[in-house]
């Protein structure tokens, strides 16, 4: 290219006559047919100078411009294509996508969890495929090998299913594989919903396809029309007579004849690549690229949940299976839940082995044998092989399946479910359905309530934390509990305006109810006149202001909890005098500002709580009620204890702590069964030496009083240690030193 040049020489004759100067062709004859004598040439009387002159003027104005640039325009086009091939490998926002999406295909190709995957979901247990392999060489034997061969065609995509089916069970996954396994989900699942975003890569490849076509049909037209332009021979007229004393020259392109064949070979080489550029724009017109369908994957491997994917993830995949569609195979298992899923199980079954799930078991409130797990990703299988478990507790793990070897726990017999998502084979809901007596339930949404609850039949404690309502039109409904025959207990916290329906379900035989309502108004209250059975009655938080009517139908009352609620004044406390077997009344955390004296007729009560209200003064009525063991009136503005306090011989709980009493009656003394007295907090200065009538007490609270010193007769309470003695330091010390020791000794 560098070296291209004209060589010319002057015409010394032209007839006028003649139209146009013609230079004389090249002779075909190779050998001289002057004379030996005449060996010497033209006379021009041109020097050197004046030649390159005439060369250099002929070359830019006799010499065709497609002759003169051909090389220059071949390079120009060729840079262009590659630009246009190459552009989206460099473009920042491209190729740093295609560089990720590589590295992950390689990684995903290659991981160990794959093959296990695939092989997994095939279906073929080792001797079904020795049986497979068996008959096929047999049926091998009996055909001929031209129709076997042509028979046994496989399609391309049929091809690696077959590749991965027969390959041996692949061995189980060490923790280390497991965990970049688990990275890969995470690595796909991320970069799926960056790419997804946009189509940044399908329209840079159309724009240059489309580009490259139209590079490719303007080369082929001009080249086409322009070939026969270059010249061996060219005719250069040029007024040069004042530089020259010549007017025409006749001049040889010297790389004409190669330019010839070049721009001839130029050609077939831009047809066959103009035609793989159709070949590309057919395809990307043709066929939707911006979306991509797994569903031959789906039908191979059985793994259904593999979704269909868009834009520049699917104009990628599609690029792949150009070249081969087992990498897009094998990329679309770390697509899958299911897949993921099985990968977290078979990672958490390696961090979680049954002798660490052992060492979590703990004895719980109702004493069994329980394990906690929280916020983990599902379900150990390794749980079903801790046979002694009795409670199983779980709290905030989601995808949680239970499969049916839940069976292989007997003793199971507690189930606790707080924020989890449940799935749960039938067989196991049969065999909880038998052998559950204990289920609690936390829940968000409708999705956490698992509707096998209500065919519970050998349920007995229900237990139910969330957002529940009798309205079909909000939150979640409570279905019917006609099915739970055996359930005593039922606990809901929720918030609802009226008693569900669906509790009178269970009113013949529930014994046990307990409403939390969150301070929403629980307004109506007639479904608990049918509960007759009811022996406690829990209505916590229900923005009640007076005791409802409905309760006193309950004859076999025994435990009546209203905390939390507006109770400003109770003198319906007149007609508990039917409920003959109420024995625990809880009026505690209300604003109750005096106490009637209707609470006489309360003589089955052995429980009393008037806690956190606002009790300025006690009835001597109260004492009445000769059979209480146990009585709170703490964090009250009571001012004085009546002396008629004594008559509660049994008396064995009392606590006034919190209040503004100044003193303690001596009548209190008289109740010997005390165990537990309280008076912390008070406004007292004495502590009367009758305490030494207290011969059973253990438990005495003094703190927060004005004492200065403590009677030597607490030495006589020989059950009390300095542990159930709370009272400041400096005032035990006031004690003689031996009765400090009685004390202090274990």
């Amino acid at each position: 290219v560098m070296q291209d040049k004209i060589i010319c020489l002057p015409q010394r004759t032209f007839s006028p006559n003649q139209t146009e100067l013609m230079c004389p062709p090249p002779s075909s004859n190779h050998e001289s047919t002057v004379p030996a004598h005449e060996s010497k040439g033209l006379k021009t009387n041109l020097d050197i100078q004046q030649y390159n002159y005439i060369n250099q003027m002929c070359y830019e104005k006799a010499l065709h411009w497609y002759a003169k640039y051909f090389p220059y325009l071949v390079l120009i086009h060729t840079v262009i294509f590659m630009v246009c091939s190459n552009f989206w490998f460099k473009f920042p926002g491209s190729s740093s996508k295609i560089e990720h999406f590589i590295s992950i295909l390689g990684k995903c190709f290659d991981s160990p969890w794959t093959t296990r995957a695939l092989s997994e979901v095939s279906g073929e247990n080792p001797e079904e495929k020795d049986n497979k392999k068996n008959s096929a060489s047999r049926s091998n034997l009996d055909t001929p090998i031209g129709e076997g061969n042509l028979e046994k065609t496989q399609s391309l995509r049929s091809i690696p299913e077959k590749i991965v089916v027969d390959k041996p069970a692949p061995s189980v996954l060490d923790k280390k594989e497991g965990e970049q396994a688990k990275a890969l989900f995470e690595k796909v699942k991320k970069f799926r919903l960056h790419v997804e975003e946009g189509d940044i890569l399908y329209m840079m490849y159309v724009r240059q396809t489309v580009v490259k076509v139209l590079k490719f049909i303007l080369i082929i037209a001009y080249n086409s029309a322009l070939v026969s332009k270059v010249r061996f021979s060219v005719t250069c007229t040029e007024n040069m007579q004042d530089m020259t004393g010549y007017r025409y020259f006749c001049c040889n392109h010297t790389m004409a004849h190669l330019f010839s064949k070049l721009s001839y070979c130029y050609l077939c080489f831009v047809g066959v690549y103009g035609l793989t550029c159709l070949y590309t724009s057919y395809w990307l017109f043709y066929i939707s690229l911006k979306e991509y369908s797994f569903e031959y994957v789906r039908q191979e491997t059985g793994i259904d949940d593999i979704p269909d994917v868009k834009n520049d993830f699917a104009f990628m995949l599609h690029m792949i299976d150009q070249y081969d569609p087992l990498y897009s195979k094998r990329f679309a298992v770390f697509l899958s839940e299911v897949s993921e899923n099985k990968l977290k199980q078979l990672n958490l079954n390696h961090e979680w082995t049954a002798d660490k799930l052992r060492q979590k078991l703990q004895t719980n409130s109702n004493n069994r044998l329980e394990l906690q797990l929280f916020m983990l990703s599902g379900l150990p299988d390794t749980i079903f092989e801790v046979t002694e478990l009795q409670s199983l507790k779980l709290e905030i793990i989601n995808n949680v399946t239970i499969p049916a070897a839940i069976a292989q726990l007997e003793d199971l017999q507690e189930l606790s479910l707080y924020q989890c998502s449940l799935k749960i084979h039938s067989a196991a809901t049969s065999f909880l359905k038998e052998n559950l007596k204990v289920l609690r339930v936390k829940f968000d949404d409708a999705r956490e309530l698992p509707q096998w609850v209500y065919v519970l039949r050998n349920l007995e404690e229900l237990h139910l934390i969330g957002s529940l309502s009798s309205d079909a039109s909000k939150n979640v409904t409570l279905d019917s509990l006609r099915e739970l025959k055996a359930l005593k207990t039922l606990t809901l916290k929720s918030n609802f305006t009226k008693i569900p329906q669906s509790i009178v379900d269970v009113a013949s035989h529930l014994q046990r109810l307990c409403i939390c309502n969150d301070g929403t108004k629980l307004v109506m209250l007639n479904n608990l006149k049918k509960m007759v059975n009811l022996t406690e009655l829990e209505l916590v938080h229900c923005d009640l202001e007076r005791i409802p009517h409905a309760i006193f139908s309950l004859a076999n009352l025994q435990t009546l909890d209203l905390k939390e609620n507006n109770l400003r004044t109770i003198e319906e406390i007149v007609s508990f005098q039917h409920l003959r077997k109420l024995t625990c009344l809880k009026l505690w955390h209300n604003g109750i500002a005096f106490i009637p004296e209707h609470i006489k007729k309360l003589g089955s009560l052995e429980r009393l709580y008037f806690s956190h209200n606002k009790i300025e003064i006690l009835p001597s009525h109260l004492f009445l009620c000769n059979k209480l063991r146990y009585l709170d009136l703490s964090n009250n503005d009571i001012r004085f204890i009546p002396p008629e306090i004594g008559v509660l011989q049994s008396l064995q709980y009392f606590s006034v702590t919190c209040n503004k009493i100044e003193n303690i009656p001596d009548e209190l003394f008289f109740c010997k069964k005390l165990k537990t007295l309280k008076l912390g907090r008070n406004m007292l200065s004495v502590l009367s030496p009758k305490i030494s009538f207290l011969s059973v007490l253990t438990h005495l609270e003094l703190k927060g009083n004005h004492f200065e010193f403590l009677p030597a007769e607490l030495g006589s309470c020989r059950a009390l240690k300095r542990g159930g003695l709370v009272v400041e330091d400096t005032l035990f010390e006031t004690l003689p030193s031996d009765i400090r020791e009685q004390m202090q000794a274990e």
